[in-house]
């Protein structure tokens, strides 16, 4: 796509991929005919986020037949929201989708989209009505971590999907977010704008199976509480405070036993007081420890992705 064409841009597609070579062609081209019945101009950004399998030559290979196909390489895999952040500051559109490359995200809800960003509406959030057919283990994490986010963070993102719309004024108020850990649905959240809500259920995936393991969702978790809620710091104050407040109880019943001549060997009583707060301290150093993990990582200042290609007509 030429320079003069981009500027034009009226719409921005991001889908950050990984893996997903094997049914890109067809995400590509139910996305791109949803699009051109809208009368549109528009461009697909497709980041490919260090895949090991051909997700690039399928890139490469829509970019050759699809004058609106950006390609993105990134030089590893640096994980799906640093993806996501390649394919945002690449945007030229005047409003800026995002949405996953496994159609479990519905193009089909893309105008509707756009006609509520039409009419006033910054933000579009697609939400997630029915979650498909995921496991029960998946939808108890799911509901663990959304409860734990909105206490600890306070934003409600219960059902809350990549899937948005965004106008340009607020993509240029997300660039300002110089930070390197990042969660896009915090984020987005944290912006505020005129927002909309768009109820949808999620289809079946195109083809593969979700590379999700359980130690990157909890890395995820760890990145959206630390970055959005210093709440875990104030806990450890708290439970301090409890710990004070018992050793005194402890201490003046300890003193009341001994003048009253009733003091007993506590070797037992001894033992666990140690081992709650030997865990206490060790917890709360892990928490602190975290944190100052993020800190370290932010000051260093590397760039959140590293291109290694791009493709585009």
């Amino acid at each position: 796509m030429s320079e003069l064409a981009r500027q034009a841009c009226d719409l921005s597609v991001v889908i950050p991929l990984y893996r997903e070579g094997v049914h890109l062609g067809d995400t590509v081209k139910e996305i791109s005919r949803v699009l051109e019945g809208l009368e549109t101009r528009y461009e697909l950004i497709l980041v490919d986020d260090g895949s090991p399998d051909d997700t690039w030559q399928a890139i490469t290979a829509q970019a050759k037949h699809n004058p609106a196909v950006k390609g993105l390489r990134l030089s590893r895999n640096f994980g799906k929201e640093a993806a996501l952040a390649a394919g945002l500051e690449q945007a030229c559109g005047k409003a800026i989708v995002v949405m996953d490359g496994d159609l479990q995200h519905p193009p089909s809800l893309i105008p509707t989209m756009l006609q509520c960003w039409r009419d006033g509406a910054e933000v579009v959030e697609a939400v997630k009505q029915h979650r498909g057919k995921e496991s029960l283990q998946s939808r108890v994490r799911a509901q663990v971590f959304y409860r734990t986010f909105a206490l600890l963070a306070g934003y409600d993102l219960r059902g809350a999907s990549d899937f948005k719309l965004i106008d340009r004024r607020v993509l240029e108020a997300w660039r300002h977010m110089g930070e390197r850990n990042l969660f896009f649905r915090g984020m987005s959240a944290w912006l505020g704008f005129r927002r909309v809500q768009l109820p949808f259920d999620v289809p079946e995936r195109a083809g593969g199976q979700s590379t999700w393991s359980v130690l990157k969702l909890t890395r995820l978790a760890m990145t959206a509480v630390t970055s959005f809620s210093s709440a875990p710091l104030h806990l450890i104050t708290l439970a301090g405070m409890g710990f004070m407040l018992f050793s005194l109880i402890l201490g003046m019943q300890t003193i009341y036993l001994k003048l009253a001549g009733k003091a007993v060997d506590g070797f037992t009583t001894v033992i666990l007081l140690l081992l709650i707060i030997g865990g206490a301290v060790m917890l709360g150093l892990g928490i602190i420890g975290t944190y100052v993990a993020r800190i370290y990582e932010e000051v260093k200042g590397r760039p959140r992705y590293i291109i290694a290609e791009q493709v585009e007509q």
